[in-house]
């Protein structure tokens, strides 16, 4: 629209021109060398115009023979740059595909007519990536990181190969140099965090938090909560020996995050030891509240060592008042209730648990109180014994598929800061039978339950003779029962899930040990060897 609106504008001063020569006639005389040349205005100017338009025409030839030979130079040199960012495409598709062959070649072409390039340098590192050539790998990467521009990249990739050949020590030399450069790149910062927590140097850890906060990376609420996470896991280290710097970490980590259960449970142990019961007690209820849990429970039921059992019950009582009569709250009345021996009370606690699909502490617990109420020899509690043998596993601490008794800072698979979370374990589906016959085969997708395994150092019981239908069969010794209502966190036996390669010291109490499923794999030595 401006071009016809710019064209109709010139196209009416010439007009107006035109006119204007027209209504003001005149005469033009050039005398030259004798000669003279006399002609009217308007073909004077005609002629000025036609003679500027062939200087202009003869000033274009004469320019483009003087800028010829680098126009033909930069015609080739653009060429091959669309090559090589055409080949650059197809090598990225390739590496995208997975075709090694295709990636190293057109990478190879890339470099060849790029030069350089940054991009060209990435293909050429990705394609020996796929290829498994490590060297060329670090090579391109290394060449990446002695420019400037490409130096943070450089580092990722170095980094990532050192991972992948389990090089900790130049990995973490990577991230740190690429924090230092680009303090706002987050795989950088992550790492950083990660090898500072797998250190044990939590108040570094805590600086790179509070860093990553300021700079915008994480929210603030996470960095809350993980600055409350580190907190705690230095209070922890720090509980036996130096009880007075524990207890002034942990309540920063409780007014940080007070719903975090171990900071929570930390915190009630260590100002009851000084005699703090009232803060303890409201600190503990206000994690209750959040969201009840069996450390919780140990911990408040525990808050004073003179109480007697029926402070412990009164505690649970209260407990149970603050959640709504919780699951969790229903196991520690029962678990007082049953050290106060108020059978019945213990057996209302429960009543609601056993109605659908208990778990296994529920049917433990019940267990035990047969066992406490008409002995070892009935047959009532060996029937719970058999029912947590097939009941939903309960909650544990599972981070990364490993579960833990007990909670931890960090992932002990991947480092992962505040990785640990209390959910119930996922069921287990049947397997294929070793043995090839079909006797007492489950139907396929089948929930495999798990077995209550005695204790190691238990005779295993003999299956008793079955006798004649007219004789009363004889009564079948009981095994000895697991501590089930002991307050404590079931074993990752129970819940099917490998155990954390580094656990965590177990308690006082005997665990529950319950077996693997089918689909783990017996070793000639009858232990069980995890498939992972």
């Amino acid at each position: 629209m401006w071009r016809a609106l710019a064209f109709l504008a010139l196209l009416a001063v010439a007009a107006y021109g035109a006119t204007w020569v027209a209504d003001h006639p005149g005469s033009v005389t050039i005398v030259w060398n004798g000669y003279e040349v006399a002609t009217s205005l308007a073909i004077a100017l005609i002629g000025v115009l036609i003679a500027a338009i062939v200087v202009g025409f003869i000033w274009a030839i004469v320019r483009g023979l003087i800028t010829l030979p680098e126009a033909l130079v930069r015609g080739s040199r653009d060429r091959r740059r669309a090559k090589g960012y055409s080949a650059l495409s197809r090598g990225m598709v390739a590496v995208g595909s997975g075709d090694p062959m295709a990636a190293r070649r057109h990478a190879n072409d890339a470099e060849r007519l790029l030069g350089a390039e940054p991009l060209a340098l990435l293909l050429k590192a990705q394609a020996a990536q796929i290829s498994g050539d490590r060297e060329a790998a670090e090579s391109a990467f290394q060449r990446m990181v002695d420019d400037p521009e490409t130096r943070v990249l450089g580092l990722r990739g170095l980094f990532v190969e050192a991972r992948r050949r389990e090089d900790d020590v130049s990995a973490r030399a990577y991230a740190a140099e690429a924090a230092r450069l680009a303090p706002s790149v987050t795989w950088a910062n992550e790492a950083v965090l990660e090898a500072q927590c797998a250190d044990g140097d939590w108040s570094g850890a805590s600086e790179t938090v509070e860093r990553r906060a300021s700079l915008g990376l994480i929210e603030k609420g996470l960095a809350r909560r993980q600055r409350a996470v580190l907190l705690t896991a230095a209070a922890q280290e720090r509980e036996a020996g130096e009880p007075e710097a524990a207890t002034e970490r942990v309540l920063r980590a409780v007014k940080l995050a007070p719903d975090l259960v171990p900071a929570a449970a930390l915190a009630g142990r260590l100002l009851a030891r000084r005699g703090d019961l009232r803060k303890a007690a409201k600190i503990i209820e206000a994690a209750w509240r959040a969201g009840p849990h069996p450390d919780l429970a140990k911990a408040y039921l525990t808050l004073r060592t003179g109480d007697s059992v029926r402070d412990r019950l009164a505690r649970a009582e209260t407990l149970a008042r603050l959640s709504s009569w919780h699951p969790e709250a229903r196991l520690a009345m029962a678990q007082a209730a049953y050290e106060a021996r108020e059978f019945t009370q213990a057996r209302e606690a429960l009543a609601p648990l056993l109605a659908d699909r208990p778990s296994v502490r529920a049917c433990l617990a019940m267990a035990r109180l047969e066992e406490a109420e008409h002995g070892a020899g009935t047959g009532r509690s060996r029937e719970w014994l058999s029912r947590a043998a097939h009941a939903p596993r309960d909650p544990l601490w599972i981070a990364d598929g490993i579960a833990s008794e007990r909670w931890a800072p960090v992932s002990p698979v991947t480092g992962r800061l505040d990785a640990f979370v209390w959910k119930t374990p996922t069921e287990v589906l049947a397997g294929p039978s070793e043995s090839g016959t079909d006797e007492a085969e489950p139907p396929e997708g089948a929930i495999l339950p798990i077995e209550v395994a005695k204790p190691l150092d238990a005779a295993k019981p003999t299956e008793p003779a079955r006798p004649p239908e007219s004789a009363k069969p004889p009564v079948p010794a009981q095994p000895p029962v697991p501590a089930g209502l002991n307050g404590t966190t079931p074993s990752p036996a129970a819940s099917g899930i490998p155990a954390a390669s580094n656990p965590m010291p177990a308690g006082t109490s005997t665990p529950v040990v319950l077996p693997m499923p089918k689909a783990v794999d017996k070793a000639a030595d009858g232990k069980d060897r995890r498939i992972v």
